[in-house]
């Protein structure tokens, strides 16, 4: 028994080892045939040159300067391998500081070297294909503006392979929702909800990869050589679109929504977003181009079109799509569905139950009532507003709060003005930066694009009162979260200093508790947890994970 015992034990080696050896070479393969559609054309970068003269930097038809509030603004056009070229020429000094503050913010997370390199191999064969699922001419776009990129960081990849990667980063960021803080919300009024009755929409684009990452903001005016020219809000390398308006008053802002962990890639939804800011002028137009475009995460797509003096969202998933609007003149956004179709849907039921979405959406609703009609100043209120429900205080950075301080850009647009308004550091408590999009298309010669008489006004009780207390608050969880990593106790005050920057934030509290109980204080960690358990907690998830720290005590 023992002889056939031992036969069966090295026959199941031996299939697990050819299992692994056929896992690693079909993963090679789809390794090695990666194609990442990078265009075969010539990007000529030596015939061109770029000046600087009064803190306008040019290149042929490109320009790029630093608004008096510190946004970037850069002005391109004409065929994507042109207004790559050049956009690319001007910023790169841009593009290798974001980059350099992506790929750091990267390694703090994933410190191992070799297993960042098996992160990108994982990557490449996830992107495998896709570069069909995105056009042409953004392909090119990308492709020209990656001729200006380091070879610093080749070892993820080549210059082209990162931007068209970068690109999906959004997407993957959106699908780890219940392990990064990723909550945008959004807002539409028009006819009786809005001062004057036109179209007024607001923004609040949550997407955090650290303070570096967001502190370079750009803000670029296009005119392509074919589609509608237009403005959006975003960062040096990013060709697609998170907030944006074109010269038809149409506005595309994205958020996202709960779905299953992509399998395949698609098209990235800031490209999406790009396309239909490029190519439709109404709602109707917006739709169609959604319905045959590829998604490989959930999103809605908030619309605003001036020709339909309305707007609607786009509930898109990887397989379904459904068109929502409001019954009257109010349409609000956070990050699940609204509509019919996905009413019963299980990822959408989970994620009204379990996450800050519902909150944020009744909060949206609550200071739209009590400011309406809405203004754009009254909007800046809405995107700025920190507090819960009933204008409780719920600690400062919560995520059940409008305004969570991690916003890398805010913005309102009037899309029948063809005006918008796009926030300044710090998060959305600088002053917002007017844009008159019928002026600046109008012009190639204009000194200044923003217009400083119509500049909103910061909001100096944020700046003066929470900022540095969020900033000190920060600063503290960095120091207890790296003692409790090294075993190290950090001084015995900072605990303290903590919960007395923030202590109506469940997050303190339970940090706290996690230190004592870490260094054998039980039972004023188990003070802490119950503390916390007390305060508002946006996820489900994070309030059994501290139930189960209370068990385990």
């Amino acid at each position: 028994m023992l002889k056939t015992l031992g036969k069966t034990i090295k026959y199941l080696i031996l299939a697990v080892v050819a299992l692994l050896v056929l896992l690693c070479a079909v993963a090679y393969g789809l390794y090695a045939t990666a194609d990442m559609g990078e265009p075969d054309v010539a990007v000529d970068t030596e015939h061109r040159t770029v000046t600087d003269q009064n803190g306008i930097r040019r290149c042929g038809n490109s320009t790029l300067r630093r608004n008096p509030a510190g946004l970037w603004e850069l002005t391109t056009g004409g065929d994507a391998l042109s207004r790559g070229t050049e956009s690319g020429m001007l910023l790169k000094d841009l593009l290798y500081y974001q980059e350099k503050a992506f790929v750091e913010q990267i390694r703090r997370i994933i410190p191992s070297e070799g297993y960042l390199r098996f992160l990108r191999a994982l990557i490449l064969i996830f992107n495998r294909d896709m570069a069909s699922c995105i056009p042409l001419e953004y392909r090119t776009e990308i492709h020209a503006m990656a001729q200006s990129c380091s070879h610093e960081f080749d070892r993820f990849g080549t210059p082209y392979e990162r931007q068209l990667n970068y690109h999906a980063a959004h997407d993957i960021g959106h699908t780890m929702q219940e392990y990064m803080l990723v909550g945008c919300s959004s807002f539409a009024v028009w006819d009786g909800a809005s001062a004057d009755s036109t179209l007024l929409a607001g923004r609040n684009f949550d997407f955090y990869v650290g303070d570096d990452f967001a502190r370079n903001k750009l803000v670029t005016f296009c005119r392509p050589a074919e589609g509608y020219s237009f403005a959006s809000v975003g960062w040096p390398g990013m060709v697609g679109v998170l907030s944006g308006m074109n010269t038809e008053g149409l506005t595309v802002t994205i958020n996202a929504a709960k779905g299953s962990i992509p399998t395949h890639s698609a098209t990235p939804i800031s490209l999406l977003a790009r396309t239909i800011l490029q190519y439709a002028g109404t709602i109707e137009q917006a739709v169609a181009i959604a319905d045959t475009t590829h998604t490989f995460v959930s999103e809605s797509l908030l619309v605003t079109s001036a020709a339909d003096h309305s707007a609607a969202i786009i509930e898109k998933t990887p397989r379904r799509m459904a068109l929502f609007r409001a019954d009257g003149p109010v349409l609000r956004c956070t990050n699940h569905y609204q509509s019919e179709e996905f009413a019963s849907d299980k990822s959408n039921i989970e994620n009204i139950e379990t996450t800050d979405s519902y909150y944020r959406f009744e909060r949206l609703g609550e200071l739209i009532d009590s400011l309406r009609p809405l203004n754009p100043r009254s909007a800046v209120e809405i995107l700025r507003n920190r507090y819960g429900l009933g204008g409780t205080d719920i600690g400062l950075t919560n995520e059940k709060s409008i305004n969570q301080a991690i916003a890398h850009h805010s913005v309102v647009f009037a899309p029948e003005k063809q005006l918008m308004w796009v926030s300044t550091e710090p998060w959305q408590a600088g002053p917002y930066v007017c844009y008159d999009l019928r002026r600046i298309f109008a012009s190639d010669t204009l000194q200044r694009l923003d217009l400083p008489q119509l500049l909103l006004p910061a909001d100096e009780r944020f700046l003066r009162e929470d900022a540095p207390r969020i900033r000190q608050y920060r600063a503290y969880v960095r120091q207890i979260r790296q003692a409790i990593d090294d075993r190290q106790p950090t001084a015995d005050s900072i605990p303290d200093r903590l919960l007395r920057e923030n202590p109506r934030y469940f997050g303190a509290w339970e940090l706290c508790g996690d230190y004592l109980a870490a260094f054998g204080d039980r039972a004023e960690a188990r003070r802490c947890w119950r503390q916390a358990l007390q305060l508002e907690i946006p996820r489900q998830n994070e309030r059994l994970t501290i139930e189960r720290k209370l068990s385990k005590q």
